[in-house]
């Protein structure tokens, strides 16, 4: 979950992220991300307030 804007979250390797996950979820409280970009590491997505959250396809 994502609360803050400081810089040192602004920067993510959302694949190193999904692979210490148990759960693939990110909760962006901020919305700092684009929604694709972390759709593409396999990550669950949820950004507060914007109706553009998605969900990964699981095979």
């Amino acid at each position: 979950m994502i609360c803050t804007e400081w810089k040192a979250f602004r920067t993510v390797d959302f694949e190193a992220l999904r692979a210490t996950l148990r759960e693939p979820v990110v909760v962006d409280g901020r919305n700092l991300f684009p929604p694709e970009s972390v759709k593409a590491a396999g990550l669950a997505y949820y950004a507060i307030g914007r109706g553009d959250s998605v969900r990964p396809v699981l095979a």
